[in-house]
């Protein structure tokens, strides 16, 4: 249930915690015009299962993914609301059980050799890496780059536009997650052409 195969095209990732279902729908067709298709709608609010289901249905062009998995339990509910990948800030073993099960593509979370190492036996090449920054950051993949060349990384956490550019000039990055392409406060107000803008900007990056 690796993922690389299923993102390997896309180099920005955007990760979004939807509060109102209603905007679901205009943010997936607004980063899809601005060149980026792909998102990750993180269970953190009440609207989120709803989002990621009115995203599948309306807009199915858009690779949709669950993202802040947790339960095992979540698995089933992300694979039912039509998501096409997951995503964990760690992993267990019950989460990599559940993606089997679901056959939903996983990127689960890992921030040391041993998590690599361990998720690699399991047959995840795709990781996230998070949180990126507070984990050690640019430096960190560098140094594990020689002693693991079989792990490529989705580092997410704290990351701006300026550092997923650097991020992504690594050879072991994959692709990168953030928030900064939709900000909390433009994505309440409805504020689509400046976050077209911003995705925009991002669909650049690493090009």
């Amino acid at each position: 249930m690796d993922a690389t195969n299923l993102v390997s095209e896309f180099r920005i990732v955007p990760v979004v915690a939807i509060d109102n279902v209603e905007l679901a729908v205009p943010l997936a067709e607004t980063l899809l015009q601005s060149g980026i298709g792909i998102i990750e709608i993180t269970l953190r609010t009440p609207d989120a299962l709803a989002a990621i289901e009115a995203v599948a249905r309306s807009v199915p062009d858009m690779l949709t993914g669950a993202g802040s998995i947790r339960h095992a339990a979540q698995m089933s509910d992300v694979a039912r609301a039509g998501a096409r990948f997951a995503v964990s800030p760690g992993s267990s073993d019950a989460l990599l059980s559940a993606a089997s099960d679901y056959e939903l593509p996983f990127i689960p979370g890992a921030v040391t050799p041993s998590e690599v190492i361990a998720l690699l036996e399991r047959g995840y090449q795709l990781q996230k890496f998070f949180p990126a920054e507070a984990a050690g950051g640019i430096p960190f993949l560098k140094s594990i780059a020689s002693p693991i060349p079989e792990a490529s990384f989705m580092p997410t956490g704290g990351i701006s536009a300026k550092l997923a550019e650097s991020y992504l000039g690594l050879p072991n990055v994959s692709g990168v997650g953030g928030s900064w392409i939709t900000p909390s406060d433009l994505l309440a107000a409805g504020d689509f052409n400046r976050i077209g803008a911003l995705a925009a900007d991002a669909a650049t990056l690493g090009v």
